[in-house]
C-alpha cells in the first residue's frame, strides 16, 4: 500500500531507513515540512498522520504505509488559505517564517486533542470530558514547537482566534 500524502498516493522509498521528514523533503519536493534540528526537539518537521501531530524527523517513512499525511502545502483548500494560516497573517504569528508550517501542522493536530478531551501538563481537571483552551493550556499545548525570533504571541493569537474560539463554540 502508498503513503497517501496531501491527497494523493506515494510509492514508499526503497530504503526502510528514509524518515517521512527526508521522504517529503527531498523525495516529494515539499519543502513546507522543515528540517529544524532532526532530532525531535524543535517542531518545524511537525506533519499530521491521520489527523495526529508527528515529528516526521523521528518517523520512518515506512512506518505510514497505508496512512495518510497532511503537510501544510495540503492545508489550504479550494478557497484559498486555511484558517489558521490566514490568522499567522492576521496576528504576525511569524517572522522569518521557518517554523510556521510546523506550528500550524501542530495546532491542527493539538486541536483534536483537546477535543478529545486529552489533558495537557497545566489542565487543572484531568477527568474533564472538554479542555477548555486557555493562554496558558495552549502555551503548554504548544511547547514542542520553536521560535526562535520571538513571535510567541503572534502565535498563541493566531491560534486562540481560529482554534481556541472553535471549540468554545
Amino acid at each position: 500500500m502508498p503513503i497517501i500524502v496531501n491527497g494523493s498516493p506515494v510509492d514508499l522509498p526503497g530504503d526502510p531507513r528514509v524518515s517521512l521528514l527526508d521522504l517529503l523533503r527531498e523525495g516529494l519536493h515539499l519543502s513546507g515540512t522543515k528540517k529544524g534540528c532532526n532530532q525531535g526537539a524543535c517542531g518545524a518537521c511537525t506533519v499530521l498522520a491521520d489527523g495526529d501531530r508527528i515529528l516526521s524527523c523521528l518517523a520512518l517513512a515506512v512506518q505510514f504505509d497505508g496512512r495518510e499525511i497532511a503537510t501544510i502545502e495540503g492545508l489550504s483548500g479550494e478557497g484559498g488559505l486555511h484558517p489558521l494560516q490566514q490568522a499567522f497573517i492576521d496576528h504576525d504569528g511569524f517572522q522569518c517564517g521557518y517554523c510556521t508550517p510546523g506550528q500550524i501542522c501542530s495546532a491542527i493536530g493539538m486541536a483534536a486533542e483537546a477535543k478529545r478531551g486529552l489533558p495537557s501538563h497545566v489542565s487543572g481537571d484531568l477527568s474533564a470530558e472538554r479542555v477548555t483552551l486557555t493562554r496558558e493550556e495552549l502555551q503548554e499545548r504548544m511547547s514542542g514547537n520553536l521560535c526562535r525570533c520571538g513571535a510567541h504571541n503572534g502565535i498563541i493569537d493566531a491560534i486562540t482566534e481560529t482554534v481556541a474560539s472553535e471549540m468554545a463554540a
